[in-house]
């Protein structure tokens, strides 16, 4: 067997799924609260060819010969980087300065957690009263720091029905609404916002929802932790995805060169074997 194959083969290989993380960055430089993902790689093993010994003559030869095997891929990592806030035109659209996440119930009942704020009020029945929930764009529910779905009733004590557009957030994600005198009051309800001691370690499912795993630890309530350092609520804004251009383009000439130097290596293992075959003649 021809190691040099072998190895330009996984080097290739590696390259192109590098490729293929930097196509998927670039593709999501626009996706609210998307995280720049990064391809790591680590080397096969190594095959001995001279173990630690002395050579024919006694004299001491501490270093033996080690050859690689190549390369394979170790992990894509996800980095959890701000992003920008970008200025919105909706009063439901949130996002998050620090480390947490916003908790959404799926279809089947599982919490995951976004960065993506692009939510909107729903109209709603709850248990035969008429009330807004807050979703996501998709219909999913959002949850609040006590871990039930945001429902407030539309009909108010005063006769008055809820607004949409008049709600407020608090920075730290309490819903308020304007009273008689225009004041805005606590409605008893907080948008709940959870942190991970490892979010690197989250799995990624689609529409930009994360899903918690052993490696990233369970999720951590803001609204009843102690000892982390709090994030903040921002109306009016989301978070742009933290990808920059200029790096995937570097990154993805880098790639390419790799490839192509692989390629080469290929070429000239098969170079020099044709010559080998050819020294009978």
């Amino acid at each position: 067997m021809v190691r040099s194959l072998w190895s330009a083969a996984t080097g290739m290989h590696a390259q192109q799924t590098n490729l293929d993380v930097i196509a998927n960055n670039l593709a999501n430089v626009n996706t609210t609260g998307y995280k720049t993902d990064v391809a790591e790689f680590k080397s096969l093993l190594y095959q001995n060819m001279q173990t630690k010994t002395t050579t024919a003559n006694g004299a001491n030869k501490p270093i033996g010969s080690q050859v690689g095997l190549g390369v394979r891929q170790a992990a894509i990592t996800s980095i959890f980087r701000q992003g920008s806030l970008l200025e919105s035109a909706s009063d439901s659209s949130f996002a998050i300065e620090g480390k947490g996440f916003f908790q959404i119930q799926t279809t089947s009942g599982e919490m995951q957690y976004t960065r993506n704020g692009n939510f909107i009020w729903a109209t709603d029945k709850v248990n035969g009263v008429d009330c807004l929930t807050l979703t996501t764009s998709d219909g999913l529910p959002v949850m609040s720091s006590k871990g039930q779905r945001i429902s407030i009733p539309v009909n108010r004590a005063d006769g008055s029905k809820l607004i949409a557009n008049q709600i407020n957030i608090t920075a730290g994600g309490e819903i308020t609404y304007p009273d008689a005198s225009n004041n805005y009051q606590s409605m008893g309800v907080s948008i709940g916002v959870f942190q991970f001691q490892n979010p690197a370690g989250l799995y990624n499912h689609d529409n930009s929802l994360y899903g918690v795993t052993e490696a990233s630890g369970q999720a951590i309530n803001e609204a009843t932790a102690t000892g982390i350092s709090k994030s903040k609520v921002v109306q009016g804004y989301l978070e742009g995805s933290n990808v920059q251009v200029a790096d995937e383009m570097v990154n993805m000439i880098v790639a390419q060169r790799a490839y192509e130097m692989n390629s080469k290596v290929i070429q000239t293992t098969d170079s020099m074997m044709d010559t080998a075959n050819n020294l009978r003649r």
